[in-house]
Parts: C-alpha cells; structure tokens; sequence
C-alpha cells in the first residue's frame, strides 16, 4: 500500500495523508509562529489517528511556498529529513498550486492568493482545470488581475479564505508540477546577516593640540 505524507508549513502547519486516491487524514496548528514546535508532534498524531506508523511511508509531499523564510525551511528542512531517514521520495510543490487543485474553477480563471504580510499578497493565475497560467509573484492587492480568488489569503481580496487542506496536498500533491525542493521566498527574508561586521568599540578621540612626537 502506498501511504503520501503532506506536509506544508507556507502559512500556519498543515499535514495529510491519502493512500489509493483517497484521504486517509487532516489535521492543521493555525498558529503561525510555532512551525518548528509543532510540526513533527502534529505528524505523529496525524499518523496515530489514522492508525498509520511513520515506517509506512512511502513518499512525501511538501509545500515550498511561495511564503515566509522561517516558515517554509522548517518544512521543507522536515520533509527532506524525513525522507532521507525513511528513504523515500520527496518532492516539492508550490503551496498555491495545491490550494488550487481544491477549488471548483468551472466558470473560468482564478487567482490563489497567500498573505505576505507588508500588505502584500502571493499570488498565482490559474486556469480553470487547476493548470497555473502565471506566476507565482508577490505585490499589493491593489494591483491584482480582476478574477475570482480563493487560498488562504483570498480574504485580502473580498474574497473568503480557503485554507490549504493537508489532506488534498497528499491527495494531489504526486501529479502536481515539480517545484523542486528550493523554498520559494520571492522576496529576502526580514531579518538578514550584515553584510559587514560594525564594531561596537568606541574608537579613542583625539585630544585637541595633541601632536605625534
């Protein structure tokens, strides 16, 4: 039996699991500042509720964003590890794209939309079947195409937000396009290294009239 392990971490933690194109388990920690706490816990239990073991794995699935740098390299660091120590597949997708492969587009092209704080949004354009026709970007809402929007920052928009479910990541995640398993930051982190080390000594003042002898 094949068991897909979802994991994305683009926005608060999402994990699921489906076997044999079907569901078997969701389960989410909306708290968008414990990425590295939660994960690996809300794993196990997800596995225990759908009286799964994590040597049953068979392939993972993980979100890389397009969202924040904290969050996206705790599940993407995850993903790998687990993988590596299970020795399975894994393969990356873009977390816009798994939102869309949730939403009823019949009437046409939609937008998937993430908040990116700043008042900026992640988005993507998508054809009715699911296919992303643009993107991913990052930019303000204001300068967003006049479609319909869904994903969990649809709410940015007028729209009402739509969560990615964890569950349909496992689900759709193996036929979605390769992103490979580089986070898509789309903008430099908050916080970054100077570049060059400033010192914090106070330098000596010159005295007035002082002269080399």
């Amino acid at each position: 039996m094949s068991l897909t392990l979802g994991i994305d971490t683009s926005t608060d933690v999402r994990v699921g699991l489906a076997t044999e194109g079907a569901v078997l388990a969701s389960a989410a920690v909306t708290d968008t500042r414990a990425h590295a706490e939660q994960l690996m816990p809300l794993i196990r239990d997800t596995l225990r509720r759908a009286g799964c073991r994590l040597g049953d794995v068979t392939r993972v699935v993980v979100g890389v964003g397009p969202g924040p740098f904290t969050g996206l390299r705790v599940g993407v660091a995850s993903a790998q590890t687990l993988g590596f120590a299970l020795g399975v597949e894994v393969r990356g997708v873009c977390s816009l794209d798994a939102c869309a492969a949730g939403y009823d587009g019949t009437a046409g092209e939609f937008l998937v939309l993430s908040d990116a704080r700043r008042r900026e949004v992640y988005w993507a354009r998508y054809a009715a079947d699911g296919s992303r026709l643009t993107g991913p970007f990052v930019g303000p809402v204001s300068e967003l195409p006049q479609l319909p929007v869904t994903g969990p920052g649809a709410v940015l928009a007028g729209g009402t937000a739509s969560p990615l479910d964890g569950g349909l990541l496992a689900l759709a995640g193996p036929s979605l396009p390769d992103a490979g398993l580089s986070p898509l930051y789309l903008r430099r982190p908050d916080a970054e290294v100077p570049s060059k080390r400033k010192s914090t000594l106070l330098q000596p003042r010159l005295a007035a009239g002082w002269s080399k002898r």
